[in-house]
């Protein structure tokens, strides 16, 4: 009876009692989430709440739709409200985590974060976002640690992209190469990551290859004019 990711899925329900009780409205709640209607949502899920105070998948599943409703303070209440009644709840954290790193609350969000981490050591998002938050408050160092932790989990084009941005900011540019380079193989589409390899080839000397990256970056659609002027005439 609940949403295990924020924002995005929904748990289907097996069984309900046939009395309208708290799982009807959760139920119905749920339905009108999914129609993207978040205040119905909201009032459903309110009344499920005070016909049982007790139910965390009520707190959550209304703090989702907070979110969804851009009351991010709300939600970040219902998730504390889940957190009381399941001390052990890692999405509850994570979603609340999420919800401080939007405000900029990025200690705080750490926190949240380093909580879901500690009760499930082998979730990915929790170490990537952690990561992310690190690198806002440039501790770049703890931040790539996390990526590396979170591309041992789940290696995708994120955790690499990510790390590769925090070693660059360290000046490791055969680092930042190697995880951009690697970033490209998984999605050879995006013109950012080729720009930002131009930048890191050049500052490693590679003119030839900073103006190769730039070029391509170009033809997949973004303005590199500039670094092509500076960099390659």
């Amino acid at each position: 009876m609940k949403k295990l990711v924020y924002l995005f899925l929904f748990v289907s329900f097996t069984s309900f009692s046939q009395d309208y009780d708290d799982n009807a409205y959760l139920k119905r709640g749920m339905s009108k989430d999914d129609l993207k209607d978040y205040k119905g949502a909201i009032a459903d899920y309110t009344k499920a709440i005070e016909i049982n105070p007790n139910n965390a998948d009520s707190y959550f599943n209304r703090g989702v739709s907070k979110g969804n409703s851009e009351d991010y303070k709300g939600a970040i209440e219902d998730y504390t409200k889940v957190i009381e009644i399941n001390p052990n709840d890692t999405d509850a954290y994570y979603n609340r985590g999420v919800l401080k790193e939007g405000l900029k609350d990025y200690k705080e969000a750490i926190a949240d974060y380093t909580k879901a981490i500690g009760i499930d050591p082998n979730l990915f998002s929790p170490y990537n976002n952690r990561g992310v938050s690190k690198v806002k408050l440039d501790d770049y160092k703890g931040a790539i640690e996390d990526f590396t932790k979170a591309m041992e989990i789940n290696p995708n084009f994120d955790t690499y992209y990510n790390r590769g941005l925090a070693k660059a900011e360290l000046q490791n540019y055969k680092g930042a190469l190697a995880d951009f380079t690697e970033a490209i193989r998984i999605n050879p589409n995006l013109a950012y990551v080729y720009y930002n390899r131009a930048v890191i080839k050049y500052y490693s000397g590679d003119k030839n290859g900073a103006c190769k990256d730039a070029r391509k970056a170009e033809d997949l659609g973004m303005d590199t004019s500039s670094f092509i002027e500076a960099a390659c005439s």
